[in-house]
C-alpha cells in the first residue's frame, strides 16, 4: 500500500518496532488520530488513510498495527472507555449503594457526551446507534466496564444490598446496557438533561431488580 501523500515513509515493520518503546509510542499516536478522526466524523465514516494524515505516519504504518479498520474502531472504543471509566469513578465511588453509583454513573456518562462524544456517539443521523452496537459487540469494550463494575456488585452483595445469589459479571452487563440505552435512546418520561431526574429514574428500578 502507497503512503498518504504528505505523510512520512514507515520507520520499520519488524517485529521489535512494534513492540518497543517507539512502537507503543506510535500506536498510540496512531489511537489519538483516530479518536480525533471519530469525534469529526463519526465512526461510519472513519477511513484509514484520514487517520494515517492525522497521525502523520503512512497509511501502511497504520495496518502494520491494526489491519482493519474494525480493530481500529475496537480499539479507539476501547480507550475511550477506559477514559471514560477513570474519569467518573471518583464519583460514582463517594456513594454507599449501588443504585447511587449506577445512578451517579449515568448522569456523569450523559453530562460527558455532548462535549467530546467520548464513547464515538455522535449526533450524525443513525451514528448513536452505529456505536451502541459496536460497543455492545466489542469485547474489549465490554470487559472494560466490567472490571469496573464488578468490584462495586460484589460489593453490594457482600453489605446485603441486593440478593446474595447475584453474579456480579451479569449485574455488571446489564448496568453497562442500562448506560448505553439512556444515552442513545431519546427519554419520553424524564427530562435527560436534569440530573436529578435521571438518578431519581435509575434509583427507582436499580433497587428492584437487584433486592434482596
Amino acid at each position: 500500500m502507497e503512503p498518504v501523500s504528505g505523510a512520512p515513509e514507515d520507520e520499520g515493520g519488524t517485529a521489535d518496532v512494534l513492540l518497543g518503546p517507539r512502537g507503543a509510542a506510535t500506536r498510540s499516536r496512531i489511537l489519538e488520530a483516530a479518536a480525533v478522526c471519530v469525534r469529526r466524523w463519526g465512526i461510519r465514516r472513519l477511513s484509514m488513510n484520514d487517520v494515517a494524515r492525522q497521525a502523520g505516519v503512512s497509511r501502511r504504518t497504520v495496518y502494520m498495527y491494526f489491519p482493519d479498520r474494525d480493530t481500529l474502531v475496537e480499539a479507539v472504543l476501547e480507550a475511550m472507555a477506559a477514559a471514560l471509566v477513570l474519569s467518573i469513578t471518583p464519583d460514582v465511588r463517594r456513594h454507599a449503594t449501588l443504585a447511587a453509583q449506577v445512578a451517579e454513573a449515568a448522569v456523569r456518562v450523559h453530562a460527558l457526551l455532548p462535549a467530546e462524544a467520548e464513547l464515538g456517539l455522535g449526533r450524525r443521523p443513525g451514528e448513536s446507534v452505529s456505536a451502541a452496537m459496536i460497543l455492545v459487540r466489542c469485547p474489549r469494550v465490554v470487559r472494560t466496564w466490567l472490571a469496573f463494575w464488578r468490584p462495586l456488585v460484589e460489593a453490594a452483595r457482600d453489605r446485603g444490598e441486593i440478593r446474595a445469589d447475584i453474579d456480579a459479571d451479569t449485574a455488571a452487563e446489564w448496568i453497562m446496557r442500562l448506560h448505553i440505552s439512556l444515552v442513545t435512546f431519546p427519554a419520553q418520561t424524564f427530562d435527560a438533561e436534569d440530573p436529578e431526574q435521571v438518578r431519581r429514574h435509575v434509583e427507582a428500578f436499580v433497587p428492584g431488580g437487584f433486592a434482596s
